[in-house]
């Protein structure tokens, strides 16, 4: 899954959430978009450390502040439905 279907999920289960049904987002569905955005901010911090233009290292340094934004975004979902009940999961 690229990252677009990541954010794209993520945004979904915020929509979810925000209707008031936090029950139907999985908190292993979310633990799986973060892992996915780990490994592809550990991607990206592997391309800086590579790249020998400014211009290119700038492009992925942008890339990576977005992937941490994410992360921030499914780490803070992932605070939201622990605080629901496991019986209505």
């Amino acid at each position: 899954m690229g990252l677009g279907k990541s954010v794209e999920k993520l945004d979904k289960y915020y929509e979810r959430l925000h209707k008031g049904k936090a029950y139907k987002i999985k908190p292993s569905h979310v633990e799986e978009i973060l892992r996915k955005l780990q490994a592809r901010e550990r991607m990206l911090l592997e391309e800086i450390s590579d790249a020998t233009k400014d211009s290119k290292k700038e492009r992925l340094q942008r890339k990576l502040g977005g992937v941490r934004e994410q992360q921030e975004r499914a780490r803070w979902l992932q605070d939201k439905i622990a605080l629901v009940p496991s019986s209505e999961y």
